[in-house]
């Protein structure tokens, strides 16, 4: 469908990103939004505190990353609060690409290891306000139609406890660092303002060369310093979550990372690129398949500024 409402063919999009289905928070036909991302990360919120059997009155502080926040005020993560039900505690909002999510996570263990019981952290982004999805975009430079096949919309989040619950899977340890130092951002995401609504700079641009090239080696560099913060050796990992910029670059990396007895764990072939919802919808396929005693290494690299996120699970 989407395809069809760009005018490019399901040939060009397998070839260039290789997703095969994603979500819209928009209706392509009618141009109608069907939620926003208060709406999604709300309901993933739910989805999380239902799980663990916890609720509103357990958790004590929210931490929601996104690049693509409802407003700049009131934050997404109050408007998520607000419908949660919860009130009286701390909520965070991270500005963060897909990195975001587990930086969400360093954040929330960091309150945990303050004297909080609980807490519930989000990531979600909801890329269709930036592309003009109107007919004829398929008449784009293909440096611009391609962010038209690569992203989508989506939420996900977790409940984070000091003491084991729910699924009882343990954050071992967490890697997050910026790698930007006097190099060029690798992708924009813009706003505009009264004084500049009319601005012909685009919303959404990203150097693919520049990605191409520079996120595999971060992901190796990421895996490493990961198995050094954990102590772990590359034949104690039994799942690895990559990068999910897209299917095709998901491959590239995935090359780069040695790993002899890991199983991957990806979804964005069939998500398309939501961003901080990324990390939590693999996770969620982790957990379906992951056993006792397994590990897992997820990582994250973002490329606006190269951020590099990872962090280590174990299956209780």
């Amino acid at each position: 469908m989407l395809g069809q409402a760009l005018g490019v063919s399901d040939e060009w999009i397998d070839v260039f990103v290789g997703t095969r289905t994603r979500h819209f928070a928009r209706d392509l036909a009618t141009g109608e939004v069907r939620a926003s991302l208060a709406d999604l990360c709300a309901e993933a919120g739910a989805k999380a505190l239902a799980a663990t059997g916890l609720d509103a009155a357990d958790i004590e502080f929210l931490v929601l990353a996104t690049a693509t926040p409802d407003r700049l005020l009131p934050t997404t993560a109050a408007q998520v609060a607000d419908r949660l039900g919860l009130d009286h505690l701390p909520a965070y909002q991270l500005q963060s690409g897909c990195s975001g999510a587990l930086q969400a996570v360093e954040l929330g263990a960091a309150l945990l290891g303050a004297g909080a019981g609980a807490g519930l952290v989000i990531g979600g982004d909801v890329t269709h306000r930036h592309l003009d999805l109107r007919p004829g975009a398929g008449r784009l430079p293909g440096r611009e139609l391609v962010n038209y096949v690569l992203f989508g919309d989506g939420a996900g989040a977790a409940v984070l406890t000091a003491e084991p619950a729910g699924e009882r899977v343990a954050v071992r340890n967490i890697v997050h660092r910026l790698t930007g130092l006097g190099r060029a951002p690798g992708q924009l995401l813009d706003w505009y303002g009264i004084s500049d609504r009319e601005s012909d700079r685009p919303m959404l641009a990203e150097d693919y060369k520049a990605i191409e090239e520079q996120v595999p080696q971060m992901a190796a560099q990421l895996l490493w310093a990961l198995l050094a913060e954990t102590g772990w050796q590359p034949e104690d990992v039994h799942y690895l979550l990559p990068p999910q910029l897209s299917r095709r670059m998901t491959e590239r990396i995935t090359q780069r990372l040695t790993l002899p007895c890991a199983q991957e764990i990806s979804c964005v072939a069939d998500t398309g690129n939501t961003g901080n919802a990324l990390p939590f919808l693999q996770m969620e396929r982790l957990f379906d398949v992951m056993a006792q005693g397994e590990r897992a290494l997820v990582l994250s690299v973002e490329s606006s500024k190269w951020i590099e996120a990872g962090l280590g699970l174990e299956r209780l």
